[in-house]
């Protein structure tokens, strides 16, 4: 088993901003100010915040209908969930 035990810290800190980043853009949405880039949004999900997003989505109901998000965000959590039990088990 390798050393992996700031793993879970990592997403669990990365999932906290996922989320509250998409649920400030929605705000932002909501009173018609100035957004935060969509690229932005992806690589935080990318970069381990995928599970954070996907709730915000869904819990906002933001960022629903555009297929760039509705797609990549879960595959993201797929690919974050099976690289999380690769290293967890090896």
């Amino acid at each position: 088993m390798s050393d992996a035990s700031f793993m879970p810290a990592v997403f669990y800190v990365m999932n906290i901003l996922a989320f509250a980043f998409y649920a400030w853009d929605k705000h932002l949405a909501i009173y018609g100010r100035r957004r935060i880039p969509e690229l932005a949004l992806l690589l935080l999900s990318a970069a381990g915040g995928a599970f954070g997003a996907l709730c915000s989505m869904l819990f906002f109901r933001h960022k629903t209908r555009h297929p760039k998000f509705y797609i990549c965000v879960p595959l993201f959590l797929l690919l974050q969930v099976v690289i999380y039990v690769i290293i967890v088990l090896t």
